[in-house]
């Protein structure tokens, strides 16, 4: 998928996992229960700064934190921009 958001410095745009809609038994999750993804795909990636080359490309999947980044919505589909620094890792 093609994004135009080009993120800066050593900015990374994923697009979340959906988060799980029902448990490994068969029960059924509310919408009041669900807990935030913290596994998605990166989609974007910036360019660095002089020290930091990034480590993540485009097409990886990584887990971050519970509450990294900023989230945002475009053209219909929702996104997280972070730091790389707020990934724990890549999968």
């Amino acid at each position: 998928m093609a994004v135009n958001i080009k993120p800066l410095a050593d900015r990374v745009l994923i697009e979340p996992q959906a988060a799980e809609t029902k448990t490994a038994s068969g029960i059924i999750i509310p919408e009041t229960a669900k807990e935030k993804p913290q596994r998605g795909k990166v989609v974007a990636v910036g360019s660095g700064k002089k020290k930091h080359t990034m480590t993540v490309k485009v097409g990886d999947m990584v887990l971050y934190g519970k509450f990294s980044g900023t989230e945002l919505k475009h053209e219909e589909h929702d996104y997280l921009i972070m730091r790389e620094d707020d990934i724990l890792a890549i999968v």
